[in-house]
């Protein structure tokens, strides 16, 4: 059976002690919406339904940058849970699956426990999701009649011997969609806050006569995020569950604490990540490719046997081939290296190709901005760049060509050709000691005035 994905996101997080909506904050370079938007993608979810609220508007288009077949419908008043997700069931009429609701603040619900969720629902009708904290705390607890879920009680409605309930409910419940409008439009708000409690769903379905259920998972998965310290162990959490994933699957991380992924990084095996290096978005390293120290990588692709770094930085777009080395405090921003060039040290190639076996030296720079526009430099294959180079886009250096040390290059360098373009050095005898001499004496009748 298709299942849906109802996710709410309506609520201000005024313990964030911030402009921007709560759903809206980063974990790993990716909205928290987007972490609960990619678990049901994972599941295979056919429709997703975002409930917006505060900062609707952001919050639409932020749901559909990450997918646009996303439905985004708004809660203009915050009147609890039910409330919330009675705001999806115009964009789910037609819909005859089942519907999983989930928590943008609640990012880390694994795909699998999903999965878990839905192969549960053949045999009850309504499925909760139950962890056991550590410290039960205020959550609302599960009230079990056997194997079977009784009811959900929040904490503040609790008696003393319902709060002493190890199970608690992580607000995360799946049923068919059509019966999941039908509860909640039978729920109440004679409660302690006066809100409609989706959580009293499951009394009503007990009242019909129909069965709820149970799905436990890891206390790690239900990870709240309400304030700035939360937001901190969300992405504690995450990068310790990206580290163990690499790890497992054959990459060196040699200092995994000192690591830190991206939402999507993608590292092939035999990979080796050495102390400090930080992912971006959109990184992707192949097998056996290798990353110095303190290197940082965004937007870019780094190819089989490539080494980058110590102190290098990959800006979006720069593509690596294989065996390319880039070294220490080389920056490297839109331009494709071809296989085995080198560019080692201390340079920023941008908006550039570079050619296979090229060399760049030391203190080379394409200068491709003129203050308006971004213009592009061209360097062949074998080509020898030496240090210091400038390279004024748009400007082309052909294939075996060279460039000498410290020249100004502004015009195309033909294959195979030698480049000079800085002034030829003249030599003055005794003038350095005469200056000198000049600036010291300077020197001395300032201390006297």
């Amino acid at each position: 059976m298709q299942t849906a994905l109802i996710i709410l996101a309506a609520g201000q997080g005024t313990r964030m002690q911030s402009d921007r909506v709560k759903v809206l904050h980063e974990v790993a370079h990716a909205p928290l919406l987007a972490h609960a938007m990619a678990a049901g993608r994972a599941l295979g979810s056919p429709r997703s339904v975002v409930v917006a609220g505060h900062q609707a508007e952001a919050v639409r288009a932020a749901a559909l940058e990450i997918d646009p077949d996303t439905e985004v419908v708004e809660q203009t008043e915050q009147l609890g849970t039910a409330h919330a997700v009675a705001q999806a069931a115009p964009a789910l009429r037609d819909f005859g699956g089942d519907a999983i609701v989930l928590y943008a603040d609640t990012p880390f619900v694994r795909p699998e426990t999903l999965a878990a969720m839905a192969e549960a629902r053949k045999d009850h009708a309504v499925v909760v999701l139950g962890f056991e904290p550590a410290d039960p705390a205020r959550y609302g607890r599960l009230v079990m009649q056997g194997d079977d879920l009784d009811r959900i009680v929040e904490f503040k409605d609790a008696t003393e011997q319902e709060r002493a309930i190890g199970l608690c409910n992580s607000g995360v419940i799946a049923a068919k969609a059509e019966l999941l409008f039908e509860l909640i439009s039978e729920v109440g708000n004679d409660n302690a806050a006066q809100e409609y409690y989706l959580t009293d769903i499951v009394a009503l379905a007990r009242a019909r006569g129909l069965s709820a259920g149970v799905v436990t998972c890891d206390e790690s998965e239900t990870l709240g995020v309400n304030s700035r310290a939360d937001l901190a162990r969300a992405e504690a959490a995450f990068q310790a569950r990206a580290r163990d994933a690499a790890l497992a699957g054959g990459v060196t991380l040699t200092a995994p604490e000192t690591v830190f992924f991206a939402h999507d990084t993608v590292i092939g095996r035999d990979a080796v990540i050495e102390p400090n290096v930080v992912f971006g978005p959109g990184v992707t390293v192949e097998s056996g490719a290798i990353i110095r120290a303190f290197s940082h990588l965004e937007g870019c692709h780094v190819s089989r046997g490539a080494v980058v770094g110590p102190y290098a930085r990959l800006r979006p777009g720069a593509e690596l081939s294989e065996d390319v080395r880039v070294g220490n405090f080389v920056e490297i921003k839109n331009a494709q290296i071809a296989e085995g060039a080198k560019v080692n040290h201390l340079t920023y190639i941008g908006d550039a190709g570079v050619g296979p076996r090229a060399n760049i030296g030391a203190g080379t720079v394409t200068c491709n901005y003129d203050g308006v526009f971004k213009h592009r430099t061209e360097i062949g294959a074998d080509a020898f760049i030496g240090s210091d180079t400038m390279l004024v886009a748009p400007v082309t250096v052909g294939a075996g060509a060279m460039t000498a040390s410290g020249s100004v290059i502004t015009g195309d360098v033909p294959d195979g050709a030698l480049a000079l373009g800085r002034a030829r050095q003249q030599n003055k005898p005794g003038l350095a000691e005469k200056l000198m001499g000049r600036l010291r004496a300077q020197k001395e009748q300032q201390k006297r005035d």
